[in-house]
């Protein structure tokens, strides 16, 4: 659970460069809704009898008011990977399903129970919908209002409803204001680094 954690909050510090810092993320709107879903998620593992159910009581308490207040329900038996980003909250809904990491969530945004699996580094744009039996593969950008019913292969961006326009390229991006020079890297081949870039 803390691994997974200390990922999310170092996702979101990277998200928004003039909020950084562990106490800036804390008080974002979406951070309580990570935070109940890492801790739901691992109650759900706490084996102790007696403590378990209070823990769940507590989970189960947590939950509902994360759903009144910020208007985001991620099931506990989801399993997420490290990294996860929900980027505007309100009106998102995540079923108990397999997602990798470094995973973006829009608002609106809503992942079925009947999704097999969805892989590393996907973005979802608001208002997505994943409906049906489908598996998204690793490097998806899924444009906004798009309504995924089969799968996806990977490096993709796909979009419609539903979504049968599929550009190669799906290279989903953090929103950063601009890569630091301590970032850069050389380009390959002359030895000089990367300038600075704006995305």
């Amino acid at each position: 659970m803390w691994d997974n954690l200390r990922a999310d909050f170092r996702a979101a510090e990277e998200d928004r460069k003039l909020e950084s810092g562990w106490f800036r993320v804390l008080l974002r709107t979406e951070t309580p809704a990570i935070i109940c879903y890492r801790f739901s998620h691992w109650v759900l593992t706490f084996r102790v009898p007696i403590l378990r159910q209070i823990l769940l009581i507590v989970s189960i308490v947590f939950q509902r008011l994360v759903q009144m207040f910020i208007g985001v329900f991620i099931s506990p038996d989801a399993e997420i990977g490290p990294g996860l980003l929900i980027h505007t909250p309100f009106g998102i809904v995540v079923g108990p399903t397999k997602i990798g990491a470094n995973c973006t969530i829009q608002t609106g945004v809503v992942i079925t129970a009947a999704t097999r699996s969805i892989g590393d580094n996907v973005y979802f744009g608001p208002g997505a919908k994943v409906i049906g039996d489908a598996r998204i593969g690793n490097n998806v950008v899924i444009v906004a209002n798009s309504v995924i019913l089969t799968d996806v292969a990977d490096n993709l961006t796909v979009m419609g409803v539903p979504a049968r326009i599929k550009l190669p390229g799906g290279r989903p991006k953090r929103f950063k204001w601009s890569v630091d020079d301590k970032n850069a890297q050389p380009a390959p081949g002359n030895g000089q680094s990367a300038s600075k870039a704006k995305v």
